[in-house]
């Protein structure tokens, strides 16, 4: 049985009242009536109200289907293709080895979500949102990734009951199978292993840009990345900060992949890799800034406060934390990708996704202060939080 750590959610932390609670049942009543939705409907006034409204409950509906037409494009590299030359539809058959009947629909699905567009010729050209996916090899490894998902997602109703046996993303992710405490049921294969660590790497630039735009490396002089994996962020950040000192920390199989990555960068003389459990065994120590970036949202939160605690144990005094992953919104903030991470958590079967409010409280419970949340420019991605031992 999975146990997951639960948070009351934003609506259960509003105040409530007698008086609120009857004016919000009267709104409702009027919202679901047949009555009101014909007013809505035939009044000029509000019936642009009524259908953006429709179209955003058709596209919740239809949400599935569109997802699966990006998969399509990803696996036929149509959005590569057209981004190198606009293509007509024969073109785009031929190249994809798709029949022309069937591809059509799938280009015409594509235009409608402004993934392609048309061109002079009839030709299909990339569209504002197919740009970033042909341009981005990370957003087409996670897009990939993502069937993967949808497997365990086919009924809603039996992963939320946990009456599903091992999800399909619980084994594509390592750490979700607990293997450290359990490995005579769950062994670690190279393959799935290099498997996981190349997403990882594929996906981690749209972190790593976030932090490098918004943190200033200038004041530290060695860096320690808990969880490191295969090193990407290390290294990106040894060409941002080519005075730093670098230092890793992952599990044995995951470490091995970094201290290759290491030595084929010549960052021989300025990394350290250090192969261990951050739930079992110490962190090394020397570094003045620890970082913990997409690891805390994959664990429930006991393991989180030993994880800080370790980190604090290794940084010095007035050492430097600096944690970033997707955070929930507080109950005033929009919320962005909140529905999103909430059930992609739930199918890997250990973690959830927090607010900042609760992860600053969980460094306080592992003796940090002076907690603050940075401003960065895509928070959609990852949210920045850095915190002090005195």
């Amino acid at each position: 049985m999975k146990t997951l750590d639960l948070a009351p959610p934003p609506a259960a932390q509003q105040r409530s009242s007698p008086l609120r609670d009857r004016i919000l049942a009267r709104i409702d009543r009027w919202m679901t009536s047949e009555a009101m939705y014909r007013w809505s409907t035939s009044n000029p006034l509000t019936r642009w109200i009524t259908r953006r409204r429709a179209r955003q409950v058709f596209d919740l509906m239809a949400g599935f289907v569109y997802s699966q037409v990006l998969l399509a494009c990803v696996r036929l590299r149509v959005l590569e293709t057209v981004a190198q030359q606009p293509r007509t539809l024969e073109e785009l058959a031929q190249l994809c080895n798709t029949p022309a009947s069937g591809l059509q629909r799938l280009l015409q699905s594509a235009l409608a979500l402004r993934l392609l567009e048309m061109r002079g010729g009839a030709r299909y050209g990339l569209g504002a949102l197919g740009a970033p996916v042909a341009g981005h090899a990370g957003i087409r490894a996670m897009i990939e990734h993502h069937a993967v998902l949808y497997q365990d997602m086919q009924d809603p109703l039996a992963l939320l009951r946990d009456e599903l046996p091992e999800g399909q993303m619980a084994q594509y992710w390592p750490y979700a199978l607990d293997a450290e405490r359990d490995t005579a049921k769950h062994q670690w294969q190279s393959e799935k292993i290099a498997r996981y660590s190349d997403l990882m790497s594929a996906s981690q630039p749209f972190v790593v840009d976030e932090i490098l735009a918004t943190y200033a490396f200038g004041n530290h002089r060695c860096v320690l990345d808990v969880g490191g994996g295969q090193g990407t962020f290390l290294s990106r950040l040894a060409r941002h900060a080519p005075h730093l000192q670098l230092q890793l920390f992952d599990l044995p199989q995951v470490a091995a992949l970094a201290q290759g990555n290491f030595a084929r960068q010549g960052l021989e003389t300025r990394s350290a890799v250090t192969k261990g459990s951050f739930l079992r065994d110490p962190l090394p120590s020397g570094a003045d800034l620890a970082t913990l970036i997409r690891v805390a949202h994959d664990h429930p939160d006991d393991d989180v406060r030993q994880i800080l605690r370790g980190i604090f144990a290794a940084l010095p005094a007035g050492g430097t934390l600096l944690l970033a992953e997707p955070m929930a919104q507080e109950p005033n903030q929009p919320p962005q990708g909140d529905a999103y991470f909430h059930f992609y958590l739930l199918a890997m079967g250990s973690g959830r996704l927090r607010t900042a409010n609760e992860l600053m409280g969980l460094m306080a419970q592992a003796g940090f202060c002076r907690m603050e949340l940075l401003a960065n420019p895509m928070p959609l991605q990852t949210q920045i939080l850095v915190a002090r031992k005195p």
